[in-house]
């Protein structure tokens, strides 16, 4: 099967997911959404999409990964691209060591780092025919000391180096980059006003992104044919503050 590309959106139920989801599928790709326990939503999206199936799966599993790249062949005959977005930040106090159980620890790592593993290595065959693209979602916590927990901000620097790690490994017919956010206003961080209020009154362009911010960068990085390995700050310069 031939066509419009095919791109994998992970975690394509959130806010920033929904935006990827849109904007790609209105340049023309056909789409492999992907939620977790999200079914609902999940389902309505592709409807509204047209061109696109659901597939509701724990990426931490690698057959839970396996499954997304089988059901993008399965239904379209190929992978073009894959967009890492999934991702997993619960609050905890940095200070309190005890409270990162092994369990948590592995649970954060397990969604934020492992599934993309998963994922690309699942695909890795389709990409190649295809010459496609890897854009991993890391954070600005991967290079500050920040973040809703250690674990998580572990998570996104561990997800950066895999990302120039696999730009050598699976050069040249695939690339491989990242985008790092800051604050993104979303349903998940509508209450976060005390750090929004910091960023807004700190950072260099003194506002929060948003999901079409991010959506943007991933779209630059997907046209531009001799960037690989690149990690993109979308932050407003909080990164520097």
């Amino acid at each position: 099967m031939s066509g419009d590309p095919v791109a994998i959106i992970t975690g394509a139920t959130g806010g920033i997911g929904q935006e990827l989801s849109r904007t790609l599928s209105a340049r023309g790709y056909r789409l492999v959404l992907h939620g977790y326990q999200t079914t609902e939503i999940g389902r309505a999206l592709a409807a509204e999409l047209g061109n696109s199936v659901y597939v509701d799966s724990d990426i931490s599993d690698p057959q839970g990964a396996t499954e997304i790249a089988e059901q993008a062949v399965e239904n379209f005959g190929r992978i073009d691209v894959v967009i890492n977005n999934a991702g997993l930040g619960i609050p905890r106090d940095h200070r309190d060591l005890q409270a990162l159980e092994p369990e948590f620890f592995n649970q954060i790592l397990g969604v934020n780092l492992a599934g993309p593993w998963h994922l690309i290595r699942a695909s890795a065959t389709e990409l190649k025919k295809a010459r496609g693209a890897v854009i991993n979602m890391s954070s600005v916590a991967a290079t500050t000391v920040s973040g809703s927990s250690i674990p998580y901000a572990v998570s996104k620097a561990g997800l950066e180096h895999l990302t120039r790690m696999l730009a050598v490994a699976m050069g040249p017919e695939v690339r491989v980059n990242a985008v790092a956010p800051g604050l993104v206003e979303t349903e998940r961080t509508k209450d976060w006003h005390e750090i929004r209020a910091a960023v807004q009154e700190t950072t260099p362009l003194r506002r929060s992104g948003t999901p079409s911010d991010v959506t943007q960068a991933c779209l630059n990085l997907l046209e531009h044919d001799f960037i690989t390995g690149a990690i993109l700050p979308v932050d407003g310069g909080q990164r520097l503050v």
